[in-house]
């Protein structure tokens, strides 16, 4: 699978580079976000503009990064949904009212630094408030 990934401080951008994630490529992509969440990644973003077809398996990986990153409280985010068939096919399964997505990789870096610094500042209000 053909992919690049551009670790930041805060979060990651995994750039897919590969136009079909499917059965035969959705098996990478899944293994290689459970190694990027493993790796302490706190926030990624996946850049899905260089992709024009997603099946049934590619859905699945990227639940699967979804669940990873919901269950320990960072965000999941995704971007460059430009080609109609990938758009398509989260609107009709529904997968847009679950998934954090972002029109632009800009948005997206803006989306998980406000999400991250609310955590940070909400966590400040918990530690003052249990000092008192």
């Amino acid at each position: 699978m053909k992919y690049s990934v551009d670790k930041k401080e805060d979060y990651a951008v995994l750039t897919l580079g590969e136009e079909n994630l499917n059965s035969l490529k959705a098996p990478d992509l899944k293994a290689e976000l459970i190694v990027l969440h493993n790796a302490g990644i706190k926030n990624l973003i996946i850049d899905l503009s260089n992709t024009k077809f997603v099946d049934s398996s590619g859905l699945s990986a990227i639940l699967t990064g979804n669940r990873l990153w919901a269950d320990s409280g960072n965000e999941f985010v995704l971007t460059g949904l430009v080609h109609p068939s990938v758009k398509m096919l989260i609107t009709i399964s529904r997968l847009d009212s679950v998934l954090t997505i972002k029109n632009t990789l800009s948005e997206a870096a803006k989306f998980v630094m406000m999400a991250t610094l609310k955590n940070e500042l909400g966590a400040d209000v918990v530690t003052s408030d249990e000092d008192e």
